[in-house]
């Protein structure tokens, strides 16, 4: 049976959008993300007029492209949204020259770390127990053809 696709937008938040990402990236202090929000480092996707997940792009040595998080909302998973938050920040990336892309997941996290890799990411290295309780995290990279 094919995936039902919600009607959906993908854009860059914008400073309406903070008590929400606020409320849904707690690890994040609010003015850092509205710092990132006011320089188009954070997209959101709207299903219906609601906000259903974002992206929190991050980029490492100022330079390279990164993933700091994907989330979204439980109920609206499995749906494409994650996938089209990705195309999106793909497609912004492109335009400004840049040509991989990175991300991570926590070395516990299989459902994470399976999506990246049929998102066309490939796993290139770890960090060993960076996380909380000694957990590694898993690096992907991504060629922007």
């Amino acid at each position: 049976m094919a995936r039902k696709m919600l009607p959906l937008k993908v854009r860059f938040a914008t400073l309406e959008d903070l008590e929400w990402c606020v409320r849904e990236d707690s690890e994040i202090d609010e003015a850092i993300i509205k710092r990132k929000i006011e320089e188009r480092e954070i997209i959101v996707a709207e299903a219906n007029g609601k906000l259903v997940g974002h992206l929190r792009l991050e980029y490492l040595w100022s330079q390279v492209p990164y993933i700091g998080l994907i989330r979204v909302l439980p109920e609206y998973r499995k749906k494409g949204i994650g996938r089209a938050l990705l195309h999106f920040l793909e497609e912004f990336l492109r335009s400004k020259g840049h040509s991989v892309l990175f991300s991570s997941s926590q070395a516990n996290e299989p459902e994470p770390q399976a999506w990246h890799r049929h998102m066309g990411f490939e796993e290139c290295g770890f960090i060993a127990g960076i996380n909380e309780g000694g957990v590694s995290e898993v690096f992907f990279r991504k060629v922007l053809s």
